[in-house]
């Protein structure tokens, strides 16, 4: 087995930081009316500000999903003299269901044949995209790869996308309808970027690379229900019906490919099924100490969740302190897959790592509940 190393790592937010007293002019208000969930949303998880592909001021769409990805990856690529092997995309928001992402980005980017791998997921499709390439150059299967996590999330969170829904149920209702709040929540949670990483099998000359130890995903779809969404409403026994089982008026009237979450069953579960369970495993298995940790990089979706997500650490005997967290959720927003590639990025470009250092990366994913830890050593 190779050894396996993060010698680069880019990041791409479009446009101007987006502040809260700005997102519903960007994204519009539904049926004219301000939201009463947005106060309330963003108080509790902490952002200040985000990023989207969309405009400000003209209102307009300047990415899609493949050009906001191929844009980190220019940067990770400038000065390199050569084609990685396998170009590795997970993403929970591709520009179409078919072809796949990688490919679609490969495109924008007119880079030569290699091997384009696409992810599909929620959080943790980046994370899975560079297990990925993670194996196959630990298996000596490829010497080189990027890897890539980004969302294009911003179109599908627009007023337009449930002026449809609004206008149903308030024919249905005679009244003004509200869209449910599994639905607004995600508006105020939400936002686009893209990160890329650089794989090799020897590391940099000069300067710091982040040795891969483990990557180490867990799904728990086998005993509990589907909690985040799109493309699909619950069928009431845990799963969904898909988009094909409805005809194209009811994907509007019922906003189908908007995304939703379970709020209820996502606070009630998400700790237990992303921190709890998973954590105690893996230290078992990789016999990990949490005094040997320099970093935890968590990926928590609202601030609210960071003294949740502490106790149940501390529940199963695995305390880092919190002063040895590092997120950047506050100013560069919830981007999903692309969160974790944004805040290493952060971290790798800032100087502050020392060589022997170890890096706990932590990606929870509520889809249907998921979770995700990598280990990482400075080196």
């Amino acid at each position: 087995m190779s050894d396996v190393f993060i010698v680069k790592m880019s990041a791409f937010l479009p446009g101007e930081p987006i502040g809260n007293d700005e997102i519903e002019d960007v994204l519009g208000m539904i049926g004219g009316k301000p939201s009463k969930a947005k106060k309330i949303v963003l108080k509790s998880n902490g952002i200040k500000s985000r990023y989207y592909a969309i405009d400000k001021k003209t209102k307009r769409l300047e990415y899609n999903n493949a050009k906001l990805t191929a844009s980190a990856v220019a940067k990770l690529l400038e000065n390199e003299s050569e084609t990685p092997d396998i170009l590795s995309c997970g993403t929970t928001t591709p520009d179409q269901t078919a072809p796949g992402h990688a490919p679609m980005v490969q495109g924008e980017l007119a880079l030569p044949p290699l091997e384009a791998v696409s992810l599909s997921g929620i959080c943790l499709s980046g994370v899975t995209a560079m297990k990925y390439a993670f194996a196959s150059i630990a298996a000596g299967l490829a010497k080189s790869a990027v890897t890539t996590g980004s969302e294009m999330v911003s179109p599908m969170l627009t007023a337009k996308n449930y002026e449809a829904e609004t206008a149903h149920k308030l024919n249905e209702l005679s009244q003004k309808p509200e869209i449910a709040f599994e639905k607004d929540f995600l508006r105020w949670m939400l936002s686009d970027g893209a990160g890329a990483a650089l794989l090799r099998d020897t590391p940099n000359d000069e300067g710091i690379s982040l040795k891969i130890e483990w990557i180490d995903i867990y799904s728990y779809a086998g005993e509990m229900p589907v909690c985040m969404y799109s493309g699909g409403v619950s069928n009431g026994k845990g799963g969904l019906v898909g988009y094909k089982e409805f005809d194209g008026g009811e994907i509007l009237t019922k906003s189908i490919l908007t995304l939703a979450q379970d709020v209820k069953l996502l606070n009630e579960n998400i700790v237990a099924y992303t921190v709890e369970k998973p954590l105690a495993d893996i230290v078992k298995k990789r016999g990990l100490k949490a005094d040997e940790i320099a970093y935890l990089l968590p990926h928590y979706s609202s601030n609210y969740f960071k003294d949740k997500m502490y106790k149940g650490m501390q529940k199963i005997g695995f305390e880092i302190p919190q002063e040895k967290w590092f997120t950047n959720l506050s100013v560069k927003g919830n981007t999903g897959s692309a969160s974790i590639y944004i805040i290493l990025e952060e971290l790798f470009n800032s100087g502050k790592l020392k060589k022997g250092e170890k890096i706990l990366c932590f990606i929870p994913e509520s889809g249907r509940f998921s979770t995700g830890f990598m280990l990482l050593e400075v080196a």
